[in-house]
């Protein structure tokens, strides 16, 4: 069976993303060893907190420049919430912390007149792009968001799905076998198992 690596560096909702995983039948481990990422099928960045922290603590650990291995390895990589901010150049929340770079563009505040922000709770998704996150998913798929920030790519095309939140919202970019979703899949019920899934049946 594929090993999925989920990268612990100490951020993120570790337990739950494993477990959703473990239901959908997935073999996990969840590590800040660089080589057990390495050596890993496929790849998992969570994320929850402020981006700099996050970057902060990649970068301590020595796992940013494993993120860029294996994505360029060609492994099937998945970032969730602050895990697909982090894939992008930088953000607002933290001016002049450098973020991955795997996707250009930057990360922006969510300007939502009229309503609250963070952005908390269910909303539906509108696809843009295929996505083989995607697959099997009804044409109105409710998934649960917590965020302050999405990310405003210098290529759209790279989105594949958007939200309505007083405007639209980046809810998850890809390209290739590099998937991200803002939302967060573990909590988002049947939809949520679906997309980790369809996440384990990635072909490399």
């Amino acid at each position: 069976m594929m090993n999925i690596a989920i990268i612990d560096y100490g951020m993120g909702n570790l337990h739950s993303a494993a477990k959703a995983l473990e239901k959908v039948g997935a073999q996990v481990s969840v590590t800040r060893d660089p080589e057990l990422v390495r050596q890993a099928d496929k790849v998992v960045l969570p994320g929850v907190g402020a981006f700099g922290d996050c970057m902060k603590n990649l970068n301590e650990r020595g796992l940013a420049p494993v993120i860029h291995e294996v994505i360029a390895a060609g492994k099937p990589f998945l970032g969730i919430c602050v895990g697909l901010q982090m894939l992008f150049e930088g953000s607002e929340e933290d001016p002049g912390i450098a973020g991955l770079g795997i996707f250009k563009g930057l990360v922006r505040k969510i300007v939502a007149p009229g309503l609250k922000v963070p952005h908390m709770g269910w909303n539906s998704l509108a696809f843009q792009a295929a996505s083989p996150l995607f697959q099997g998913l009804p044409p109105t798929a409710y998934v649960y968001f917590v965020h302050s920030f999405h990310a405003v790519p210098t290529d759209q095309s790279c989105i594949t799905a958007v939200t309505d939140y007083g405007g639209q919202v980046t809810a998850a970019v890809g390209r290739g076998l590099v998937q991200a979703v803002q939302f967060h899949p573990e909590k988002s019920s049947a939809v949520g198992l679906k997309i980790l899934a369809n996440f384990k049946e990635m072909s490399i």
